[in-house]
């Protein structure tokens, strides 16, 4: 043997010795993994104290089918620039990874479903460990990945994003989340934008909630992600049923597990090695070579051999996520038990069950954990603390890169643009504010990114891709312009491009959101989102909606046009309930301007708002819980398409701060004043012309302009709880009133309120509640039909008759004066 020879036979004995050695360490940690897990739902259900008597829960055996995989991706595939959307239901197996990790403590452990304690699912803005996406409403995590992968994509085109660390977007799926709708939206989406280096890995235990999944859906899977492009590894079969498939008798044991109902292999599974030999003895066992295969195995031998499945298998799963390339998305269908390793591994009942007592003793002896040990991190495994520790220490996943960034804040040009025009709807005014940002040369511009569900021309952002572009890897000419035909769209195409163009799909808009929205603390580099669509359409995705939300994604939402002002379209492009679901949504500020001066003091507001740090909430409950300060978040703007003649104005800072907060006098009141007016957004003519007509009577009425009911109302319940936190204190005189409570100050204790929007009254109705003052609502409650504006206002009572009318029920006029009024409209 030559020289060289001789070192390259040492390599491979090295290389082998190494191998071997990691996968007995990897084992080691498995066990370990699967121990802290399920402890740490037993401890939840059985040790700790439970002062409401309610089930705790867990999910032990949907845990249980992930760790072998997760054991192999976080402590040796994974880099730290990877991001992984771990699969809700295998949330104790992550915390557990992270505690080995020294990522998470044994309290947060302790308290886990608890308050204050791990969290249910993966949090990223709740657990204190190092989660990278949040999970939970399934679907959405995996999806979340796709859009990852194409905003980091986004960002590796710029040239101020050079230092970028690529990083693979990676989903732990569990197969039952492939039967939500928004999963194939996204994947086609993914497709569409030449998606790569994203990885979802299928935990394909075949069991939901309630069911065993239909059989052959993998073949279904197999395609459907072929067909989008993607690479697809199948991860059936582990090496001790691929060496027993070898046997004589092999080739018949493989094609009756091929052809083995999952509702029967899963019973079997429960069952065990008794079940499996008398079920294959009937089934195949005059086959030739299968008495003699089957006794080879003792009985613990078979039942392993016959759950000796791909994804239990760490060398194939090692094997197989390092050979898979980066060029484009890979898919692997890891067949695991659902329960793998507990004792009610495969019944069909598992999904919600626990152990018993009497199993976890059973379990802790399997184990070798000694009472009193249940957290030591290495107690009951073969391998020396010191090498473990060692091993864990080198692990790529554990180094010390930073994955939790905070760039510093992009500046606010002081002279933001403000349309001028004595006619405009505030959606035309947001196009145009665009469009004035577009044509300069700010940082502000250069990071802003755009992106619409194929309706970026009707809600008039149009103006903005006409000047920054659309974003695609390869320049792309627009047809139209290279053949001079007419059109007001230049819709070229490039790595330059600042435009995201997505499918009809609100889901995608939301989660495209929520990824953008979260690229300064993943990957160093912030953007500053905008998506538009339809008002109405925003509860089509509310789901993907409140996700990007609880992550804290930050972005800019333009939801336009609203309410039956979009008369002719009809109901099913008319909103009603959206007002209420920009005050309920967490997360985010939501707005409704009337006049584009306001719309650009709220935008000006909003891209500072958006990049502001959210500060620890740790201790909140014990300090002056409920109370926050303002610590960022994304901004929600309900525009419309009505035009509008604007006031003409120049907005001083009493003003500005006003339209910040929420609200200002359009027509201040007098002391004492007994009306007010109060609407929000494009009834401003209808208020403001009522208004005019009653204080030839009333003349001290006052006219109320709200531009956020969602910032006063969070403001009013803030103070209200600080009263109530320190009720009696000698704290409670120094606690200020909230910014509605001094707007309403000067009016008179019996004045009543006239609220008035497009959209539900209640949105608005909640202002008698802040002094005691007497409240007629008007607004929109029922589906809206076709028709003009005035046919519609008149319909559904939010037009200046109508205000006049609720105005003078309000004082107790009679009907008859109601009438004079009314004739002079």
């Amino acid at each position: 043997m030559s020289p060289s020879s001789a070192s390259a036979a040492a390599r491979d004995v090295v290389s082998t010795e190494a191998r071997e050695r990691e996968l007995a360490l990897l084992a080691e940690l498995e066990r370990k993994v699967l121990w802290l897990a399920s402890w740490t739902i037993h401890h939840a259900n059985h040790i700790r104290e439970n002062e409401d008597g309610l089930k705790v829960g867990g999910h032990q055996a949907s845990s249980a089918s992930l760790a072998t995989v997760m054991t192999a991706l976080y402590f040796s595939i994974l880099e730290p620039q990877d991001r992984v959307a771990v699969k809700p239901h295998a949330s104790p197996i992550f915390h557990a990874i992270q505690y080995l990790l020294g990522n998470q403590s044994r309290d947060q452990l302790e308290r886990f479903r608890g308050f204050g304690g791990a969290q249910s699912y993966p949090s990223r803005t709740k657990d204190q460990d190092d989660v990278d996406f949040s999970t939970g409403s399934v679907g959405l995590g995996a999806a979340i990945t796709i859009m990852g992968s194409l905003a980091r994509d986004y960002l590796k085109a710029k040239p101020w994003a050079k230092g970028l660390q690529p990083g693979r977007m990676v989903a732990l799926v569990g197969d039952a989340e492939l039967d939500e709708g928004n999963v194939y939206e996204a994947l086609l989406e993914g497709w569409k934008h030449g998606l790569k280096d994203c990885w979802w890995v299928v935990d394909y235990n075949r069991q939901s909630l309630d069911a065993v999944a239909s059989d052959r859906l993998f073949e279904k899977v197999e395609h459907l992600f072929l067909n989008m492009g993607w690479e697809v590894v199948t991860l059936k079969y582990g090496r001790l049923l691929t060496e027993a498939f070898k046997q004589p008798g092999g080739e018949a044991l493989r094609q009756w597990i091929d052809s083995c109902p999952n509702s029967i292999y899963s019973a079997l599974t429960y069952e065990g090695a008794a079940g499996w030999r008398r079920q294959l003895e009937t089934d195949i066992g005059r086959e030739r070579g299968v008495p003699e295969l089957l006794a080879r195995y003792d009985d613990a031998g078979l039942a392993r051999l016959m759950t000796n499945l791909g994804g239990h298998d760490l060398g194939l799963l090692l094997d197989a996520f390092r050979a898979a390339g980066r060029d484009r998305p890979v898919c692997f269908i890891a067949y695991t038990v659902k329960g793998h390793g507990l004792p009610f591994a495969g019944h069909k009942d598992n999904h919600a069950g626990l152990m018993t007592p009497a199993q976890m003793e059973q379990f802790r002896t399997e184990n070798r954990v000694r009472s009193g040990h249940e957290w030591d991190a290495f107690e009951g495994l073969d391998g020396s603390a010191a090498e473990l520790e060692r091993f864990l220490a080198e692990v790529p996943f554990r180094s010390t890169a930073t994955r939790r960034h905070h760039p510093p804040a992009l500046p606010v040009p002081d002279d933001f643009p403000l349309p001028q025009g004595q006619t405009m709807s505030t959606q035309e005014g947001f196009g145009k504010i665009l469009n004035e940002l577009a044509a300069g040369k700010s940082a502000l511009a250069e990071r802003i990114v755009t992106t619409s569900p194929d309706v970026t021309v009707s809600t008039n952002l149009g103006p903005w891709v006409n000047r920054r572009g659309r974003f695609s890897f390869a320049a792309q000419e627009d047809p139209f312009q290279l053949r001079r035909l007419t059109s007001p769209q230049k819709w070229g195409g490039g790595p330059e491009g600042q435009h995201i163009e997505l499918g009809i799909a609100e889901n995608n808009l939301f989660l495209m959101l929520g990824a953008l929205g979260l690229t300064h603390s993943l990957m160093d580099q912030r953007l500053l989102p905008v998506g538009t669509l339809y008002d109405p359409f925003i509860q089509r995705g509310l789901d993907a909606l409140n996700y990007a939300c609880y992550q804290d994604a930050r972005f800019l939402l333009v939801a336009t046009p609203s309410g039956i002002t979009l008369a002719p379209e009809g109901g099913a492009h008319q909103s009603i309930a959206t007002p209420l679901i920009g005050i309920a949504q967490d997360g985010i500020a939501a707005f409704e301007p009337a006049y584009v001066d306001e719309l650009a003091a709220i935008m000006k507001w909003g891209f500072a708002y958006m990049q502001r740090d959210k500060q620890a909430e740790a201790a909140e409950w014990e300090r002056e819980a409920w109370v926050r300060e303002e610590t960022g978040g994304s901004v929600y703007l309900r525009l419309s398409t009505r035009p509008l003649a604007q006031p003409g104005r120049t907005l001083d800072a009493d003003i500005t701060e006003g339209i910040i907060q929420g609200g200002y006098w359009m027509r201040p009141p007098a002391p004492g004043c007994r009306l007010a007016i109060c609407y929000m957004g494009a009834v401003a003519e209808e208020a403001q012309r009522a208004a005019g007509l009653l204080a030839e009577d009333i003349p001290d009425i006052a006219v109320l302009a709200i531009t956020s009911a969602d910032r006063l109302c969070a403001g009013w319940h803030a103070a209200e709880k600080k009263r109530q936190l320190h009720a009696g204190d000698e704290e409670e005189a120094a606690i200020p009133d909230s910014y509605v409570e001094r707007l309403l100050a000067p009016l008179a204790r019996d004045a009543s309120l006239v609220t008035v929007l497009d959209g539900h009254p209640a949105a608005l109705s909640w202002l008698g509640g802040v002094r005691g003052h007497r409240v007629q609502a008007l607004g929109v409650e029922h589906f809206g039909q076709t028709g003009t504006i005035g046919d519609l206002y008149r319909y559904y009572r939010i037009d200046e008759k109508a205000i006049v009318e609720a105005s003078l029920a309000a004082l107790g006029r009679k009907a008859a004066r109601a009438r004079d009024y009314i004739a002079k409209l």
